[in-house]
């Protein structure tokens, strides 16, 4: 008797991301992308409809970050295991992950090395985290709460141009005087929000300030 395909649906904010990983699990015997999502709210939605036995999911989604999407498909359907796809992540945020009952984590840039091995680990009731198969989760979790114990205060993977640009929110500039104190163009300074927006979690720049202010991510007094 021929083993059923296993059921994946896709959800990431990224076309191109969606057609990669699609066209690497169909080109796999035994995957069929049975669905894709374009944000958090619709990859919640799609997974109540389509009941997947994998769901993948980015990690920075728009409308629903992708642990508040992961928390809120966890909670209603525990059946689906869940992969976390990423462009990086905090041991912080693994650990969380995994509390909310990811099965995995996939960075991206390992996508075309990684993907059939991480879902079929996650398909045989492992767990993938950091290229390989974990079979001890005690292990690694004792790991990664000694990693967030001992880490310095939360960066939320900002590089240096984005905390410019955050510092200058809290200060209630306009694109436009983002661009021209750091001399960038008004289309780079809507890129680095738009990435700033996904690592912390927030929508408007309201929040953004707020956000900022609360993590100590503001380095008041800083020479311009």
């Amino acid at each position: 008797m021929t083993e059923a395909a296993l059921r994946i649906l896709v959800a990431d904010d990224h076309p191109v991301v969606r057609v990669g990983v699609r066209n690497i699990l169909m080109a796999s015997p035994g995957f069929v992308v049975v669905g894709e999502a374009a944000d958090g709210e619709e990859a919640v939605q799609k997974t109540a409809e389509l009941h997947p036995d994998i769901l993948l999911l980015d990690l920075a989604m728009p409308k629903m970050p992708g642990l508040e999407a992961l928390r809120a498909v966890t909670s209603g359907q525990t059946r689906i295991k869940t992969i976390l796809l990423t462009g990086g992540i905090t041991s912080k945020e693994i650990l969380e992950a995994l509390q909310l009952g990811a099965r995995g984590v996939l960075l991206k840039e390992a996508v075309a090395d990684e993907l059939v091995a991480s879902v079929n680990a996650v398909r045989d009731g492992h767990y993938w985290l950091r290229g390989a198969v974990v079979h001890n989760l005690v292990s690694v979790l004792n790991g990664l709460t000694s990693e967030v114990a001992t880490a310095p205060a939360a960066s939320f993977s900002l590089s240096p141009r984005e905390f410019d640009v955050v510092g200058r929110i809290v200060e209630g500039a306009t694109n436009k005087d983002i661009a021209a104190s750091l001399k960038i163009s008004e289309e780079t300074v809507k890129r680095h929000l738009t990435n700033i927006f996904d690592k912390t979690g927030v929508s408007t720049r309201l929040e953004l300030a707020m956000f900022a202010v609360h993590h100590r991510l503001v380095r008041f007094g800083d020479p311009r």
